[in-house]
């Protein structure tokens, strides 16, 4: 992997969110459409999930979204943010980030 400057690393802007709502879509074997909360706003955004969670395991979760990823198109909605997990080596584990204890919603990952 290569070094980034920490100025790079300035440039993200990753916020605390609750999970509302995890939607099938149609003709996805990975993805789900996700409703957060990020305090002052709410998103959609796709994120391939499905292999990991039911729709029921994710609503109320707390997660990091990184928040100004450019917006993608994806199966025809558009996905505003990136949902942040942790991800084993062979891929077959897959766990969201979150705060070790409660905070504001749209709090500030530094």
């Amino acid at each position: 992997m290569e070094n980034i400057k920490f100025s790079d690393w300035n440039k993200l802007d990753l916020r605390v969110g609750k999970i509302l709502k995890a939607e099938n879509i149609e003709g996805a074997d990975k993805l789900y459409k996700i409703n957060v909360d990020l305090g002052k706003e709410k998103r959609t955004l796709v994120a391939g999930l499905k292999p990991y969670y039911k729709p029921e395991e994710l609503k109320n979760k707390i997660c990091i979204v990184f928040t100004n990823l450019e917006p993608r198109k994806i199966k025809g909605i558009d996905s505003q943010g990136m949902i942040l997990a942790a991800v084993s080596t062979d891929e077959t584990s897959v766990k969201l980030l979150q705060p070790d204890r409660e905070i504001e919603l749209g709090s500030r990952i530094r």
